[in-house]
């Protein structure tokens, strides 16, 4: 029994005539009363009387009917939940990304995605950034969202959006009143880092001051970039970050610009290769999101 079957029989089983269902189903009468007497001959069943006037379902037509319609309804939500996952509008995505890329663009675009495509379930995983390698090598996420990303030939890596790196500074610090500031004038300062350990992104900016000239005196290392600010106001010195972080700015801290050359916190999409259809649409909607957001006054 095929599908075909079906269809023929309920297209019948509604018009109640052979010429009616046959047009309707585009086929000529013949294959059409043929097609239904090899069905009741596999269900060893009558389904109809027929005669000159008229076609009746038979008690067992009637029965079958139910059940045909349930079998070819199943066998259509089938076929369409199939394409919507093959086509990536449904199914699931798990994003990692620290929580000060949720100060830049990201948020906003997942909050879009997530308005676009209703039928796929988002996870949003916070972690660090050695923790969204090693959970995209187990495929425990699909994408991460990083600064600096080390060389993995087994991952794509690919530029989300640029951003530049400045400076949180006590408000009573010698250069506040400087517009922008090179990395230099920083030599003399105790910094507050991200965790060198966990962060490629914390290993390039020590680098980054020691091509400028001098090795950065570290008193404190967080894991986060929101932390930086609340020890910048208490005293525990400078803190180069992203522009971004300016968001979490507080009274007793100003954030300065840094003059070029100066670092940059460029944020890359990582991935494994060859994408589920759910993590390629989602590529493809970040692109084109991205770039608009990048178009926007104030955005690089």
């Amino acid at each position: 029994m095929e599908l075909r079957h079906l269809r023929y029989f309920i297209a019948l089983a509604e018009e109640l005539s052979f010429t009616a269902a046959a047009q309707r189903l585009h086929i000529s009468q013949p294959p059409l009363s043929q097609q239904i007497r090899d069905l009741e001959h596999e269900l060893g069943a009558v389904l109809f009387l027929r005669t000159s006037r008229k076609v009746v379902l038979t008690e067992a037509g009637t029965a079958f009917l139910a059940h045909a319609r349930s079998i070819i309804a199943s066998a259509e939500l089938a076929a369409t939940q199939v394409k919507a996952i093959g086509q990536g509008m449904t199914g699931a995505l798990n994003v990692a990304a620290t929580g000060s890329m949720l100060l830049g663009p990201l948020a906003a675009l997942m909050a879009e995605y997530r308005r676009r495509f209703p039928g796929v379930v988002i996870g949003l995983h916070e972690m660090a950034p050695e923790a969204q390698l090693n959970a995209l090598a187990t495929r425990a996420v699909d994408i991460s969202f990083l600064r600096m990303p080390p060389e993995d030939a087994e991952l794509v890596r690919e530029t989300a959006w640029r951003e530049p790196v400045g400076v949180f500074l006590p408000s009573g610090h010698r250069l506040a009143e400087h517009g922008a500031i090179a990395l230099a004038e920083l030599h003399e300062d105790e910094h507050v880092f991200l965790r060198l350990r966990d962060s490629s992104f914390a290993v390039y900016l020590r680098q980054c001051c020691v091509e400028a000239g001098f090795i950065p005196r570290i008193s404190q290392q967080v894991i986060e970039s929101y932390s930086l600010t609340s020890l910048v106001a208490a005293g525990f010195g400078v803190a180069l970050a992203p522009r971004s972080v300016s968001a979490l700015s507080r009274p007793e801290v100003i954030y300065r610009d840094l003059v070029p050359p100066a670092p940059s916190a460029d944020v890359s999409m990582i991935y494994q290769r060859e994408p589920s259809p759910v993590l390629a649409r989602f590529l493809a909607f970040a692109r084109r999101f991205l770039a608009d957001w990048r178009a926007r006054p104030g955005h690089q």
